[in-house]
């Protein structure tokens, strides 16, 4: 069976895939003129504004519920994980896709936000909705909710719920199927509660958990500031074949830094969208401009806090694909969390390994539960008849896949998550390039806007968009209104 996973996961991680996630961050990056570095601070100023409303969260509430999906076990696990298979060099890439994935960011969350439905009474969208819509492409539509249900209920809550089990059992030695039936149970009191429960856990364990990793990382780089100037060097050179002892990984170093990258910010990957239609604004720029600015957090943030501690301490193996290690500074020791645990420990010998075992639970903990979120909102896209049964044969699939994934090994854990983040990019990535003239629309709107001092409010139809049935709706009700 797991010859035959990773035959699948070689044909959907094709260097074709890699090539199309880097090819639309670089198109996206140019036609919108670089955004994501030109309203950096707009993306700020735009974080806490708005107020959820009965059928939509705030702003912040959509950015935390996205930072949930995307800060997961990609950000510490996984950052490992690409330095062991393509050295330092990987990191560079991971950075790379991060800032040109930020502008795919944008356009999804856009289009998340233009083609957003008033369903189940909230607000829901995602590329599902703007497939349909946008493109009028039914069957596509179809095809990507289905993969997604598949992947956030089936494949990928086992690679979070793994990397929790591991943290835990190497930290404090609890056995695996414990901490599984723990988070399992943790898992059901929340989703049961639906989006606006998961927000409101969101907006409160997000920016803790965040925080608190980033400022240990601090710490440890405060610690060796004399030695930023050559772990940076170090990664550039890796990252572009100079380096002597990484020579021969190039190619690698690539593969794996925009795999991991794709895993851990997933821009592009078709998630994030379904947070951003989610929040209550007046213009779908706006939280596409929110969205952007959170590709920045996990990877720019998170993930090289848990590189520059790993490549300090050189608590980390690389495979050489030949056979054996280019390096092996920890004989016997997996790729995952136990890379960064080492490289805590370092420092702190009595805090390090529980100290990323928390994080680490913190951080998949939030991601299944976005991925429940996810799960339900392409549901409600093929549930057109309202079955509430089928709400509570997909919490019992994941909760099953939840516990399972927990006490399985983690080499097929990582390769079916793979394989669910791949076929969703594959399916997202060719989406939104086909739709992008909705959303370049929709920003050039926002700058006109902006630029004439008002605070911009979306109109489908002055921008010749059809098919978005709640703003054409919203437009109808505010006429309404004024003729009262």
């Amino acid at each position: 069976m797991e010859n035959i996973i990773s035959a699948v996961n070689d044909i959907v991680w094709s260097n074709a895939l890699i090539i199309l996630c880097l090819g639309a961050g670089v198109y996206f990056s140019i036609v919108t003129k670089f955004l994501q570095v030109r309203y950096l601070r707009e993306m700020l100023q735009l974080l806490f504004k708005g107020e959820s409303t009965q059928k939509g969260i705030s702003s912040f509430q959509a950015f935390t519920v996205a930072i949930a999906g995307r800060v997961g076990t990609g950000n510490i696990a996984g950052v490992a994980t690409a330095i062991a298979m393509g050295g330092p060099g990987a990191v560079f890439w991971m950075w790379a896709i991060a800032f040109l994935g930020s502008a795919s960011a944008f356009i999804e969350a856009t289009l998340g936000q233009i083609y957003k439905q008033v369903k189940d009474g909230q607000y829901r969208g995602g590329p599902a909705f703007y497939i349909e819509k946008g493109l009028g492409i039914k069957w596509y539509a179809v095809v990507f909710a289905v993969a997604t249900i598949v992947s956030m209920a089936l494949f990928l809550p086992g690679v979070q719920s793994n990397s929790i089990a591991s943290g835990m059992n190497n930290a404090f030695q609890i056995p695996m199927a414990y901490t599984g039936g723990a988070v399992t149970l943790l898992l059901a009191l929340i989703i049961l509660g639906g989006v606006k429960r998961i927000g409101k856990v969101a907006q409160v364990v997000v920016p803790f958990m965040a925080g608190a990793y980033i400022l240990m990382s601090v710490v440890i780089i405060m610690m060796n500031i004399t030695e930023v100037p050559a772990v940076f060097s170090l990664i550039f050179r890796s990252a572009f074949d100079l380096e002597p002892a990484f020579a021969g990984i190039f190619g690698m170093a690539i593969s794996w830094g925009v795999k991991r990258g794709i895993y851990s910010n997933e821009a592009g990957q078709g998630t994030a969208p379904h947070a951003a239609a989610a929040a209550a604004v007046s213009h779908p720029a706006k939280q596409g401009l929110v969205q952007a600015f959170s590709v920045y957090v996990d990877t720019l943030f998170v993930c090289t806090a848990t590189a520059f501690m790993i490549l300090f301490t050189g608590q980390y193996n690389v495979v050489n694909p030949e056979g054996g290690f280019v390096v092996e500074n920890l004989p016997g020791v997996p790729f995952g969390p136990e890379y960064t645990q080492a490289a805590v420990n370092t420092y702190f010998p009595t805090l390090g390994s529980g100290f990323v075992a928390i994080s680490l639970f913190f951080f998949a903990f939030t991601t299944i539960m976005a991925y429940y979120y996810i799960a339900e909102t392409n549901l409600s896209y093929l549930n057109t008849k309202g079955n509430k049964w089928m709400i509570w044969v997909l919490r019992a699939l994941i909760l099953a896949s939840t516990f399972y994934g927990s006490v399985k090994t983690a080499e097929s854990a990582w390769m079916l998550g793979d394989i669910g983040v791949g076929v969703m990019a594959w399916l997202n990535v060719v989406a939104i390039l086909l739709l992008r003239k909705p959303a370049l629309r929709a920003l050039k709107d926002y700058q006109e806007q902006r630029k004439a001092g008002l605070d911009p409010v979306f109109n489908a139809k002055k921008l010749g968009i059809r098919n978005a049935a709640y703003w054409d709706k919203t437009e109808q009700e505010e006429k309404e209104l004024q003729a009262v």
